[in-house]
Formats: structure tokens, C-alpha cells, sequence
């Protein structure tokens, strides 16, 4: 079974910093693209960053460039998003995704969601 575990949202100031993690299992990190979305309230899914583990790519919204990172590791079979200089704008519900192919930042690449973690930053 293809399982995604997001973790790691909570209430931050502006300016402030969260780590997001999207623990996986019951596949191989390898051979597939790993991609975080949000959604706010009222709002389309959008999505966010996305990394191919296997060869570290990785493609990053305009909205987030410089701000957020990122990143996985292979042997704990996790992908990160590390999000610096957060803004109001950027209070959502955050989902992992998964899936075979290249990186994307379109939702309908993806077939496997993790259950979303709450980001909340205040002004």
C-alpha cells in the first residue's frame, strides 16, 4: 500500500520559519516524484514544490521561490518542505503527493495524497 503521512504544520508568525515532512512507505522513494500542494480556504489546490528523489530535481512555484525548499532523504524514505519568510498568504492545509513520472506541480499527476497538516501564520 502507497501511504504519505504530512506532519510538522502549526501556528507560526510572519517572518518565521516551519518544516514540513511527508513521511512515505510501501514503495520505493526512487522511482517516484514527490510534489507538496496547498489549498486555503475558498481557494484552488495549488501546488507548491516537487522533487524526483532519485535525481534530487526539483521545481518550485513562483509564490514560493527563495522562500521555501524542498528536499528528501532516500534512507528515512522522507521529503521535506522547509518553508523561511512565511507570510499570511501562505496559511493553507498542506498535502504530499506521489506518484511515477517526472516532477509536477499539477495536481493530476498524482494518484497518492497524504492527509493534509494545517500551516496557520499570522500577521
Amino acid at each position: 500500500d502507497v501511504q504519505l503521512q504530512a506532519s510538522g504544520g502549526g501556528l507560526v508568525q510572519a517572518g518565521g520559519f516551519l518544516r514540513l515532512s511527508c513521511a512515505l512507505s510501501g514503495f520505493n522513494v526512487d522511482d517516484y516524484s514527490i510534489a507538496w500542494f496547498r489549498q486555503a480556504p475558498g481557494t484552488a489546490r495549488e501546488g507548491v514544490s516537487c522533487i524526483t528523489p532519485r535525481d534530487g530535481k526539483t521545481l518550485n512555484a513562483d509564490s514560493v521561490k527563495g522562500r521555501f525548499t524542498v528536499s528528501s532523504d532516500n534512507n528515512k524514505n522522507t521529503v521535506y518542505l522547509q518553508m523561511n519568510s512565511l507570510e499570511s498568504e501562505d496559511t493553507a492545509i498542506y498535502y504530499c503527493a506521489a506518484d511515477q513520472g517526472r516532477c509536477s506541480l499539477w495536481d493530476r499527476t498524482y494518484r497518492y495524497w497524504g492527509q493534509g497538516t494545517l500551516v496557520t501564520v499570522s500577521s
